[in-house]
């Protein structure tokens, strides 16, 4: 099963998460004005770029002097052109040359669109994933030259310093979730959250924060220069001004459809993930079952879903982009057929025309790039809910003004205790004990009974839904929720091993762990035979989950990685179920002897596990039906727990 499809987002909703975005730019405002700054740099030189061509085409190639211009130069121009008109036409070509030079190596080349650009070229693939692992590292100027360059380096470090502080911000809060919360996750739509949806904040920081910036004031320069010059062509400056509206007028209409196919598609690609994950997570029984043709089926249909969603998400845009170039060349039709009339007519120049052009262009595309804001932001927008909706779920319980715990001197004491799971199966009623420190305590009764649910509640991993849990006296909601794990170690049923060697897996709980430390709760574990029969002792990699050892292996390292930390609360989950009988005969002695200091809680099938406890519960359908010791129980004739001891004998015979 996949994680469910993301929740349609109307333009309002759009419009808070956008504007939700600012807040993470402002740790690196400093870096954000600086990338502002030098954008803006780049349209001012913007306004100067298309007037060589024309003193190289009328003055220098033509050889007309400038006061014989119909069109008169703007202000800022008229040094140079004052040298030009008494210089020759040597001359004339070199002052053009080095005022080209100094351009190229200030903000890159001259060309129709005005301006060079900078920006990476990493590997992009065609889907969704693929272009977002680019958009971390996206960086961008619209300049090239030695400002574009500066600018590059600008927006790459903002770019990934931006990232990483969301994905760790995201990572964080997956660590941070409520254990019943992630029973309900698919690890591999975590990891396209945090890998692939959070570049969107940085793509919509930019086009958010600086194009509506930027873009606009270059346009306004553009078309102040073009009214400075050539203002007696109303129906050019008039020209310039409908781009923009032309561009949002041609954009709009696509932004809800567009919204909603980046959502198809990022949802399409988490499935893929998924897909992926769970194969590689279960490939042994895939393999064990015959079944790789079927995974293998299964991932090709989720890939390729992938890429279709992604292609229909392009042909839209490719719809958009042909309308808008349609409408541009349309209106730049008619503009050029009336300006070459002038041409012809001796009101303009060869020169103005090419001035004309470069401007035109350059209008045409700062619209264009505005115009598209709020359409490009749509496929963000689809990444910005799914990295929002994890942030925004509800953690772990923790006080807003936590109380501290000293080392737990008495024990627990559950009340009246309830927990159901958020969707609504209950899971406990009812449950009150005394579990103190000094004891053992087992908890015993069918699966599915509520046993691994109520240890849970010993570190808070659960939270009751009713009544309370108290630690020497204090109720465990008020407590600091890490002060209260620092002293409680555990042992889950199914082990869990991080790619490190032994000894970074034993330390995990307990950096400090001197080797002699480790030596000790490994021997107890009985897990210190086979660690020295190992290639490099306690410094032998593992590999993933600790694929290089048994189960029994792997739960003796768990059970030594619990021992090290000597915390005074000890719970364990199953502890004894992959053991070897004298294994667990020791492991069983080393309980009796930490009980002594210790509250250790055990949760167990096996009779010579639990039959030396102080306090045996017996737990079925969420409720404790009886407590007491082996003998007390024992003592009750049809009693559940000495059901449950008989029915053990039988199939033990």
């Amino acid at each position: 099963m996949s994680e469910p499809a993301s929740k349609p987002i109307n333009n309002r909703e759009a419009f808070k998460l956008l504007v939700r975005v600012l807040g993470y730019a402002l740790p690196f405002k400093g870096r954000v004005m600086t990338k502002t700054a030098l954008a803006l740099v780049g349209t001012f030189p913007a306004i100067l770029l298309p007037w060589p061509a024309k003193l190289l085409i009328d003055h220098v190639v033509q050889g007309k002097s400038p006061e014989d211009s119909p069109t008169q130069y703007p202000f800022f121009l008229q040094p140079l052109v004052d040298a030009i008109a008494s210089a020759s036409i040597t001359e004339s070509a070199t002052y053009v040359f080095w005022w080209v030079s100094l351009t190229l190596v200030l903000i890159g080349a001259w060309h129709t669109r005005g301006r060079d650009i900078a920006r990476d070229e990493f590997a992009e693939g065609h889907d969704a994933a693929t272009r977002s692992e680019k958009q971390a590292n996206f960086a961008y100027s619209f300049m090239g030259g030695l400002l574009g360059w500066i600018e590059f380096r600008v927006t790459m470090r903002l770019s990934q310093v931006l990232n990483h502080h969301v994905r760790s911000r995201l990572f964080e809060k997956l660590q941070r979730l409520p254990m019943a919360a992630m029973d309900d996750r698919r690890i591999g739509d975590s990891i396209y959250r945090v890998m692939y949806d959070t570049p969107s904040i940085s793509q919509v920081l930019y086009r958010v924060g600086i194009t509506p910036v930027v873009s606009p004031i270059g346009i306004a320069l553009s078309i102040w220069v073009i009214s400075l010059s050539y203002g007696h062509l109303p129906f050019v400056v008039w020209s310039l001004v409908a781009m923009v509206p032309l561009a949002l007028l041609v954009t709009l209409p696509f932004s809800g459809t567009v919204r909603k196919q980046a959502q198809r598609a990022r949802d399409r690609g988490a499935v893929t993930t998924v897909a992926m994950e769970e194969g590689s997570a279960n490939v042994l029984a895939v393999q064990s079952l015959g079944a790789q043709g079927r995974e293998r089926e299964r991932f090709a249909s989720d890939s390729w879903d992938s890429y279709e969603e992604y292609r229909r998400y392009i042909k839209l845009w490719l719809a958009m982009i042909f309308l808008a170039v349609a409408c541009g060349l349309g209106l730049g039709v008619w503009v050029w057929f009336n300006l070459t009339d002038r041409v012809f007519a001796g009101a303009l120049t060869v020169g103005d025309l090419s001035v004309l052009a470069a401007y035109y262009w350059q209008v045409a595309f700062s619209a264009g790039r505005l115009g598209s804001v709020w359409i490009s932001l749509q496929e963000n927008v689809a990444g910005l809910q799914r990295v929002f909706a994890l942030l925004d779920m509800p953690g772990e319980h923790q006080p807003d003004h936590p109380k501290p715990l000293p080392a737990i001197r008495e024990g627990y004491h559950f009340e009246n205790v309830g927990f159901a799971y958020p969707d609504g199966t209950q899971a406990l009623s009812g449950v009150t004990l005394e579990a103190h420190r000094g004891q053992m305590v087992a908890l015993v009764g069918p699966a599915g009974a509520g046993k691994t649910t109520l240890a849970y509640m010993f570190a808070r991993y659960h939270q009751p839904s009713e009544g309370r849990v108290l630690v020497d006296g204090v109720d465990l909601t008020d407590v600091d929720r890490d002060a209260l794990r620092k002293q409680v170690s555990f042992v889950f049923q199914e082990p869990v091993l991080i790619d490190a060697t032994i000894a970074d897996n034993i330390r995990l709980g307990k950096p400090d762990a001197t080797l002699e430390e480790m030596r000790e709760a490994a021997e107890t574990a009985g897990a210190l035979e086979f660690i020295e029969h190992m290639p490099q002792g306690f410094d032998t990699p593992l590999g993933r989950n600790g694929g290089k050892l048994s189960v029994g292996q792997k739960q003796r390292l768990s059970i030594a990685r619990a021992l090290v930390r000597q915390a005074p609360v000890l719970v364990l989950d199953e502890p004894t179920a992959a053991l070897d009988p004298e294994t667990e005969a020791q492991l069983v002695r080393t309980l009796q002897k930490a009980s002594r200091d210790k509250l250790v809680v055990v949760i167990a099938h096996r009779l010579s596990t639990i039959r030396r406890a102080d306090q045996i519960l017996f737990v079925r359908d969420g409720h404790i039906d009886e407590r007491g010791s082996h003998l007390e129980l024992m003592s009750r004739p049809g009693g559940a727990y000495r059901r449950f001891v008989e029915l053990q004998s039988v199939a033990a015979a």
